[in-house]
């Protein structure tokens, strides 16, 4: 089976950034090899409207077996309001949390985002878990990019 990994929209960007564009770029060649499989939202669709029409435009050079579609339910909003009220991080970062959310309901294997602030943190991290522990959740694996280009390759 191949690893499902769910990228929110720092990923997508990361495409196209300097910093993050070598990694990113490693990563996607692994879904357009058909390693992996990325998992992505509805929200993230949302987020990219906001973009640059060329990041906006990166899906479309891949697959449509290479993704898979997942929406924002009631349950995701839910449990991501639950992130805030435990001030696991502020009000501001409930679409972070969203996509934390998502990633936990859908169960994929790993969380994939470049966002040190509020999603690849090793106390928020510890926070969200425990709230989805909390919840009748499993935990969720949250890494940056460059911990995923070598991922699934046993």
């Amino acid at each position: 089976m191949k690893p499902r990994i769910y990228i929110d929209t720092s990923v997508v960007g990361g495409f196209f950034d300097e910093e993050f564009s070598v990694v990113t770029q490693a990563l996607f060649e692994r879904l357009k090899r058909g390693e992996i499989v990325f998992v992505v939202s509805d929200l993230l669709k949302k987020e990219l409207i906001r973009a640059p029409l060329h990041v906006q435009e990166l899906f479309q050079n891949y697959e449509e077996n290479c993704f898979e579609h997942v929406e924002l339910t009631e349950e995701a909003k839910n449990l991501a309001n639950d992130y805030i009220e435990e001030k696991v991080v502020g009000k501001s970062s409930l679409e972070d949390c969203q996509h934390i959310a998502m990633a936990t309901i859908y169960k994929v294997d790993v969380l994939a985002s470049w966002n040190f602030k509020h999603i690849v943190n090793l106390d928020r991290i510890k926070g969200y878990n425990g709230i989805n522990l909390k919840n009748g959740y499993a935990i969720l694996e949250i890494r940056n990019p460059k911990e995923l280009v070598n991922y699934g390759n046993d």
